[in-house]
């Protein structure tokens, strides 16, 4: 799931002294210069930057690819479970709940549980973190300790990743494949928002549009529909490579309306709100488009417990249950 370190890492540059802010730019100005010379920047140029810390490139390009690439519908209903796999025998002929399109582990579910969904009309996302270290993954032994930057809060043993490490973009790209391999439609990479976090690296907006830029290149080459999650900064820079949203708490964190790009652009927002993590009286604003939850419509919300377990509700006040399988 996304790890989000706080609204209030988005308050941080206002208080920095202006002396200081003026030699971070500068700084940052040269390494940027730099990258782009050396020929780091995948193609992209860099635009006019704000007011922030970081100069955003301009938007990059949709890849051209001889195949076909999956591009999900606006409103189209979903699920998404990444506590564990989803406990499907492989001649299921129904799920619950019956919805468009699964969001599922790209490691733990199998083959068969794939060909099943598939079987039943359902497209499927495959969920990996492509900007963290998890240390139980079945490949987490390949990154180094340079690859590594600081944990992230809240998240036990998981560190964020360096985005232009050649070998985190290798790793990436056999995750890639195995998606390609499994014939998932999507792949849906987390934690790609190292810039808006405490990551020790670091890590820019630039970083990030440049490392979407190889994902999104890697994913459509091999067939692959990709989605940016969460990151709303890099929205303008990224949304013309990128087929759908999937967004966690922008209700909660009254940002909704920056993830409305998609929307306005015939692409979808798979939104997830997570009643635990807010007062009582708040989740009325999940399902609304008004007030903190402006700019929602024709999202594709689903309210979760915060384990995404198999556990969802809808706005149409309709609850389900997917089985998955027992904690080992």
């Amino acid at each position: 799931m996304g790890k989000r370190e706080g609204a209030a890492s988005q308050s941080r540059w206002s208080r920095i002294p202006a002396k200081l802010k003026w030699s971070i730019i500068a700084i940052t100005a040269a390494v940027v210069i730099l990258a782009l010379g050396l020929g780091l920047g995948l193609g992209l140029t860099l635009g006019g930057g704000g007011d922030d810390n970081t100069a955003l490139p301009q938007p990059i390009p949709n890849t051209p690819t001889n195949l076909q690439i999956w591009q999900p519908k606006v409103g189209q209903s979903w699920q998404i479970v990444l506590l564990q796999p989803i406990n499907l025998s492989p001649d299921a002929t129904t799920i619950s709940p019956d919805v468009d399109i699964y969001d599922i582990d790209l490691f733990t579910n199998n083959q068969s549980t794939i060909d099943a969904l598939h079987r039943m009309g359902k497209k499927v996302i495959c969920y990996f973190s492509a900007g963290s270290y998890e240390p139980y993954r079945p490949d987490s032994n390949k990154f180094t300790e340079k690859d590594q930057g600081k944990g992230l809060e809240g998240w036990p043993g998981e560190r964020w990743l360096k985005l232009d490490s050649a070998n985190v973009r290798s790793i990436m790209s056999k995750r890639i494949d195995l998606a390609a391999q499994k014939k998932c439609d999507a792949i849906d990479p987390d934690n790609v928002d190292g810039f808006d976090n405490k990551n020790g690296l670091g890590l820019t907006k630039a970083d990030t549009v440049n490392f979407i830029s190889f994902l999104a290149s890697k994913a459509q080459s091999r067939g692959l529909a990709i989605g940016l999650k969460n990151a709303a900064a890099v929205i303008p820079s990224v949304l013309p490579a990128i087929q759908f949203s999937v967004n966690e708490q922008c209700v909660q964190y009254s940002d909704c309306l920056s993830f409305s790009a998609f929307t306005n652009a015939s692409k979808p927002v798979f939104h997830i709100e997570y009643p635990s993590e807010v007062k009582t009286d708040f989740v009325s604003n999940f399902c609304s488009d008004s007030g903190p939850a402006a700019g929602t419509n024709g999202f594709s919300t689903v309210v979760k417990n915060m384990n995404l377990d198999g556990f969802v509700k809808y706005c149409d006040g309709k609850e389900a249950t997917t089985p998955i399988s027992p904690t080992s």
